[in-house]
């Protein structure tokens, strides 16, 4: 069975060894390298070219920021899930726009993070839990029955379904948000899919930074 390749950036030697060991412990992952700088991390990055780089924020001689700029510059194959104690958007903002595919807070549960590690490596994006339930709230509260359309081709209710899936909710959660079925969830999302031309969730996560929504408070 092919492993997981696991790269591990971070300044402090103590989280880097509880996340050695987490990894370890999973039988499809392993840990083929660490950093304890920006700069060492995108250096090495470039020769071991592992599938997951798990990248501390707040890190000396290059933040995890340009670290992660890059590193998806040189290698963009290579994906980057971003570990911090930063809960201010401005940082979730700025990750995804360098190239990085999650977003999970220092103080997750140790499987939050092997959920994270699996989601990026299958393709997808993730963003910690804490951030989502902050935007779909915000959301919630200014949104209004009559909201007028995103664009000329969206429904009210397509681009409610839009932004919450960009917001890492499952279709069972956005029916329970909109009080309506999973089935009429899933025919939104195939329409606003169709609409808008977009394959995966990674699609809908840039629009959505791209329109301004991860920046709402």
């Amino acid at each position: 069975m092919n492993k997981l390749s696991i790269f591990i950036a971070d300044d402090h030697a103590v989280i880097r060894e509880g996340i050695k060991s987490l990894v370890r412990t999973q039988p499809d992952m392993e840990v083929i390298g660490e950093a304890n700088s920006g700069r060492t991390a995108w250096q090495k990055v470039r020769e071991l070219r592992p599938d997951v780089v798990v990248m501390d924020v707040s890190m000396p001689d290059l933040n995890g920021i340009f670290a992660t700029e890059r590193i998806k510059q040189d290698c963009p194959q290579v994906l980057v899930l971003a570990l911090t104690i930063h809960e201010d958007k401005g940082y979730l903002r700025q990750l995804l726009k360098a190239g990085a595919a999650g977003y999970v807070l220092k103080r997750a549960a140790t499987e939050e993070l092997i959920r994270a590690i699996r989601t990026v490596a299958a393709g997808g994006i993730y963003l910690d839990p804490t951030f989502t339930g902050k935007l779909v709230g915000s959301y919630l509260r200014k949104q209004s029955a009559k909201e007028t359309l995103l664009n000329s081709d969206l429904s009210v209710r397509e681009s409610e379904v839009l932004r919450l899936t960009a917001w890492g909710y499952s279709h069972k959660e956005i029916a329970a948000q909109l009080e309506i079925s999973v089935r009429t969830v899933e025919t939104y999302k195939v329409r606003l899919m169709e609409k808008l031309d977009f394959h995966n969730r990674a699609d809908i996560v840039r629009y959505a930074l791209h329109q301004g929504w991860l920046q709402d408070a």
